[in-house]
């Protein structure tokens, strides 16, 4: 036998075949670990069908949801009118489909401002401390004692006039306070980290530390509470509009089309059942996004660690069964 043939396999390989260790980034990760959760892809999936529903499902109709059809006065759900028709002769469908426009919108728009200011004011507040802290929390500590629902009642007749989005700026100023409070503790925590403390002694302004070396450690946090409170401000809003202080006519949301029928819903309940099913899987499809991002996001969380703990059972399950066999 020759020295080549005595060579093991191992020592034959070439240091050049040998493939490196590949780093995987944050996000694709996070993707990842996403993409494992079926509750959370069941929500995203949910979420995209709305969005497509509200945007793509009027044009699948030749009515719209101003126009009165007066020879089909609260008719059933049929060919002609696919949710049946209102009181007033108005097709549910396109009613429906365009309350779900505006509670979509109106849902992410509270959620992303919401977010910004509990990020900007929280970190602010954490990371100069002094005056600016007792200014900024004493703010938030007067808006927390305040019936934000009794608020909203009275100034949304003075703004009726304005539309929509000052009813969006209205929620997102009273929904942002409680994570404000969390991000000022993480950034208490934050700014004593050595990379925040070299920066500042390299003489970075304040603004570009908090944006560019304390907010984005928490992006985690702040993403998750994006999705939760869009999934709060639909609520609010659908809530706010069925007793007449939300969305104000031409417009319409979930929230009056179910406010406008409520007195024949029993009678009629197609007029109920559309637009408060189509609020209940708004709901149920940002809880579940929101519950997966926050799993994937965090892998100590419990819902993570739980999913986890399953799916090592299962494999241990195949492999005893594998054995048996």
């Amino acid at each position: 036998m020759t020295a080549r043939a005595r060579t093991s396999p191992v020592s034959q390989r070439s240091p050049a075949r040998t493939s490196p260790l590949r780093r995987t980034s944050r996000p694709r990760l996070t993707a990842r670990r996403f993409a494992r959760n079926r509750p959370a892809l069941l929500g995203l999936a949910l979420l995209v069908l709305l969005f497509l529903a509200a945007y793509a499902g009027p044009l699948l109709t030749r009515w719209d949801h101003r126009t009165h059809d007066f020879l089909n006065l609260l008719s059933g759900p049929s060919a002609e009118h696919w949710f049946g028709t209102t009181q007033s002769g108005l097709d549910l469908y396109a009613l429906t489909l365009r309350g779900l426009q505006k509670s979509l919108v109106i849902g992410l728009l509270v959620g992303v401002i919401s977010t910004f200011l509990s990020a900007v004011v929280g970190a602010f507040a954490g990371y100069f401390g002094g005056w600016t802290d007792r200014v900024l929390m004493g703010a938030v500590d007067l808006l927390l004692v305040m019936p934000a629902f009794l608020f909203v009642a009275v100034l949304s007749p003075l703004v009726r006039g304005a539309g929509w989005p000052v009813f969006v700026v209205l929620l997102a100023a009273f929904s942002w306070m409680i994570t404000g409070r969390v991000v000022r503790s993480v950034t208490l925590t934050l700014k004593e980290r050595e990379y925040v403390k070299a920066a500042k002694y390299l003489g970075v302004p304040a603004p570009v530390i908090v944006f560019r070396h304390i907010l984005p450690h928490m992006a985690s946090l702040l993403i998750i509470e994006a999705v939760i409170q869009a999934g709060a401000a639909v609520i609010g809003e659908s809530g706010l509009s069925y007793f007449g202080f939300g969305v104000q006519p031409p417009d319409v949301s979930l929230g009056t089309v179910i406010a406008d029928n409520t007195n024949m819903a029993a009678s009629y309940p197609w007029l109920f059942f559309f637009p408060a099913g189509c609020l209940v899987l708004i709901g149920v499809s940002l809880a579940l996004v929101g519950d997966g991002l926050r799993d994937a996001l965090d892998p100590d969380a419990a819902g993570a660690q739980a999913r986890v703990k399953r799916r090592g059972k299962r494999g241990y399950g195949a492999v005893a069964e594998g054995r048996r066999r």
